[in-house]
């Protein structure tokens, strides 16, 4: 009877195989789906620090009738707490400066995103 105890005491290789591959079959099923949100996490928070950013420039423009020469200006006049990072490039260095229409006085009337590359809708991320 002990030796009976000891066979069932655990698992057989072919029950965890089997756990393993059921396992396997979830992971196949919620990995790509992961990297798919968070991929359009990352496009979301791009969109939202661009919205920020330019809010903060027409802020500025509306307070002081000039672009600001920099980004770094809009953070020392406290428009912004800090140049966003850019959730592609994970760097807030990569920022394109867009000088502002013909007649406006300053140096950043928009701002784009430096990343390469393409969203989700194909657009360019320099597009944005």
């Amino acid at each position: 009877m002990v030796t009976a105890m000891k066979r069932r005491a655990g698992f057989t290789l072919i029950e965890l195989l089997v756990v393993l591959a059921i396992i396997a079959t979830l992971l196949t099923i919620a990995v790509p789906r992961y990297f798919s949100s968070l991929e359009s996490s990352k496009e979301t928070a791009l969109r939202q620090s661009l919205s920020v950013m330019r809010e903060a420039l027409d802020h500025h423009y509306g307070d002081t009738g000039a672009y600001p020469d920099s980004l770094r200006a809009l953070v020392d006049k406290r428009y912004l707490r800090s140049v966003p990072v850019d959730p592609i490039t994970e760097r807030n260095d990569t920022w394109i400066e867009v000088p502002p229409p013909d007649g406006a006085p300053g140096v950043v009337g928009d701002i784009k995103s430096g990343a390469p590359g393409r969203g989700r809708d194909g657009t360019p991320f320099a597009e944005w």
